[in-house]
């Protein structure tokens, strides 16, 4: 019997749970000294799958990159609109339960919510990640987009490790009571 796919939050915050300023900026992010690609490339390597909302996904297409990041992965990105697919992307407009429980129990490796924070709100609001390596970096911004958005949802975590890379501290959660734990 195969175990179920993992679905995982990876990503970078600052000490006082901001993902990005208010207009999307991620420089602060750039700006701290780490250690390699801290921890990025070990842990592409377990995902196969990646699950972005359209705001990220419209910052990413902003950037000046040479090629789609994720272009060996199953991308999808989550929008209202209705948009035609690309050769790297599958948008879909669907229930993040019918989502998720269509692709874990698919055979592969985990899947990777790469942000962001509504998106990130709804899988929390259905009770559908299992693990979350929250990367923290010694940063105060006062305001911004929030990692966390308020509400009722209660996560019970359960520590599995932490690593520093230079300035940024990992954290690696599992959830308590999630289906692959």
């Amino acid at each position: 019997m195969s175990k179920k796919r993992k679905l995982v939050v990876f990503i970078a915050t600052t000490l006082d749970g901001y993902i990005a300023t208010k207009e999307d900026s991620l420089e602060w992010l750039f700006k701290v000294e780490g250690d390699g690609d801290n921890g990025y490339s070990e842990f592409y390597e377990t995902v196969d799958t990646v699950v972005m909302g359209k705001r990220t996904y419209d910052w990413l297409m902003e950037q000046d990159l040479e090629e789609f990041p994720y272009k060996n992965k199953e991308c999808y990105v989550f929008t209202r609109s209705t948009l035609k697919n690309t050769e790297d992307v599958i948008f879909v407009n669907e229930d993040v339960t019918k989502f998720a429980e269509k692709r874990m129990n698919q055979d592969g490796k985990s899947i990777w919510i790469v942000g962001g924070g509504e998106l990130l709100h709804s899988f929390i609001e259905e009770k559908l990640v299992d693990e979350f390596i929250i990367t923290i970096a010694p940063t105060l911004l006062g305001n911004g987009i929030p990692l966390f958005k308020k509400g009722d949802d209660q996560l019970d975590l359960l520590l599995k490790g932490t690593r520093t890379f230079n300035q940024f501290v990992e954290l690696h959660y599992e959830v308590k009571g999630s289906k692959n734990y």
